[in-house]
């Protein structure tokens, strides 16, 4: 899971002008997101883990903080190996 958080907070710097985030901290209650960056961040977590997001899955819980992303990753790669 390690290299997932690792993932996803290299590309949340980048899009933050290079603010790294703890694993908790609430990426839209900072401030730093709005509806178009959390399209392009489905984006991303589809394209970087090779998974599909199912309507289900893109609730903003799931998107709020890097811990949470990278549950849902590891969720969704969990069902794919079934």
């Amino acid at each position: 899971m390690d290299t997932i958080k690792s993932s996803l907070n290299e590309f949340l710097t980048h899009a933050y002008g290079d603010r790294s985030l703890g694993d908790d901290e609430d990426i839209f209650a900072l401030g730093f997101g709005n509806s178009l960056f959390a399209m392009q961040l489905v984006e991303f977590v589809e394209r970087e883990f090779d998974i599909l997001l199912e309507d289900e899955d893109l609730d903003m819980e799931h998107f709020t903080t890097i811990a949470a992303m990278a549950r849902l990753v590891e969720r969704k790669r969990a069902l794919s190996r079934r």
